[in-house]
């Protein structure tokens, strides 16, 4: 683990913000300098690995939650159909098979132009976002690269919501 940086709330690196959050957490993280921390954060379904990036340059906060699922060639077709289907349900963030070795991810950016500064709500909001976005359509991704399911049948099976309590 990194060396904690001093907690500024009014600091411009809203890095600091989210390094303050994961160490009262508990959670592991690494911070690579002043434009990128990496977290690991506890799942129902599996351990995510959060990676933020700051843009200085671009004034933006970006988030990429990595899952522990690789999509074999054979399933990304049907993997991204699942995504287009998911991607509709979602007002924020988006979810992505990443690079050539089909890793699946969530992704989601914070503009903060003309010199807006992030707070600690909305750091957490945004890990808090992420973590509820991968959770709740894990087990949808399952269905299609291990079970062979169809898009439409996984996005099915996790929006079934139960009304009461048996």
């Amino acid at each position: 683990m990194a060396s904690i940086h001093p907690f500024d709330p009014l600091a411009d690196n809203p890095l600091d913000l989210i390094e303050h959050i994961a160490d009262g957490q508990h959670w592991p993280f690494e911070r690579g300098g002043d434009e990128e921390i990496t977290l690991t954060l506890p799942g129902k379904w599996a351990e995510y690995q959060l990676t933020l990036n700051w843009r200085e340059d671009l004034e933006a906060l970006h988030l990429a939650c990595m899952f522990d699922i690789r999509v074999p060639e054979n399933r990304r077709e049907e993997t991204g159909q699942l995504i287009l289907k998911l991607n509709e349900q979602l007002w924020l963030g988006h979810f992505d098979i990443w690079g050539e070795e089909g890793g699946l991810m969530f992704r989601y950016g914070l503009m903060l132009s003309g010199g807006a500064s992030a707070n600690l709500e909305q750091c957490q909001s945004m890990m808090e976002l992420a973590l509820e976005a991968c959770e709740r359509f894990y087990p949808a991704f399952q269905y299609v690269i291990w079970a062979g399911h169809s898009a439409a049948d996984s996005l099915e099976a996790v929006m079934f919501e139960t009304v009461g309590e048996a």
